[in-house]
């Protein structure tokens, strides 16, 4: 799997770990820093991350800061990008099985290496299940939602 991934200095440390994690499980990433724990801007590095994931260069993007908060809210502006901020792996599980997530937002303070590996290896092997949440996922992009209002 291709698998877009960046951080803000707070989350520079885990990003690394995570990189090398994630190459040893045969995925291909692609770093969208930051390259040091020197302090930066957290939307110059998920703004990259997301617009890969939205053109399809990637399947699904990591981004980390320290709560996640930010990252997530910035990943999430752009119209194809349903990004989920996780701290356990039942909230990846639900985030892609019921939201189709494809953005994985991890707070890099408030976990372990630990948690964050099991967090997203749970994102990375859950599919989404479609069905009933295929109505509501649509309603996420605001054209679709209008669109639907109109019929």
């Amino acid at each position: 799997m291709k698998i877009a991934i960046g951080s803000d200095h707070a989350g520079f440390e885990m990003k690394d770990h995570l990189i090398g994690w994630l190459k040893r499980g045969k995925h291909e990433v692609g770093d969208f820093g930051t390259d040091s724990a020197e302090s930066c801007d957290y939307p110059d590095i998920a703004h990259p991350v997301a617009e890969q994931v939205e053109e399809g260069a990637y399947q699904l993007g990591i981004i980390l800061c320290g709560t996640a908060n930010g990252t997530c809210m910035t990943a999430n502006k752009h119209q194809g990008i349903r990004a989920a901020l996780c701290w356990a792996p039942e909230l990846s599980r639900l985030a892609r099985a019921h939201n189709n997530a494809n953005v994985l937002c991890l707070p890099a303070r408030f976990m372990d290496l630990g948690t964050a590996e099991a967090t997203t290896a749970m994102f990375l092997k859950t599919p989404f299940e479609g069905g009933r949440h295929e109505k509501r996922v649509a309603k996420i992009a605001l054209d679709d939602y209008y669109e639907e209002e109109e019929d």
